[in-house]
């Protein structure tokens, strides 16, 4: 009886080391780095989108960026482009132009790299304006 016992327990033995090695076999490999960087801009898709409100300090029409001063003071530079949705608080479309300086905003932007994207700018105009 005690070599049968010993004969199981062996086998068993021999049959969990067996499959622990053929997990270590089985896996995957990391991707070579061509690989990865394909693989970079699908997750830089994925990125969400952080909301920044404050009172616009600048706006520059001809290299396109603005900068948001939020209310803890921190100045945050945000690039815009064509594509980037602009609407006047009363909820009416507006454009970049329409914004001015002094302006209460709030915008939606995405990091890529190490610039800030706004894809929206809800504005409210300067009292008086």
């Amino acid at each position: 009886m005690k070599n049968v016992l010993s004969i199981t327990s062996a086998a068993a033995l021999a049959f969990a080391l067996s499959a622990c090695s053929s997990q270590e076999e089985m896996a995957p490999k990391p991707a070579p780095a061509a690989a990865q960087a394909k693989a970079a801009p699908a997750k830089a898709a994925a990125v969400k989108a952080t909301k920044g409100a404050g009172d616009v300090g600048l706006l520059d029409m001809e290299k396109n960026y603005m900068i948001l001063v939020t209310k803890d003071g921190k100045l945050v530079t945000l690039d815009f482009d064509a594509k980037t949705k602009v609407t006047k608080i009363t909820r009416r479309p507006a454009k970049i132009t329409d914004v001015g300086l002094g302006s209460s905003a709030t915008v939606t932007y995405t990091t890529a790299g190490d610039k800030n994207i706004a894809s929206q700018v809800e504005y409210r105009a300067k009292k008086g304006e």
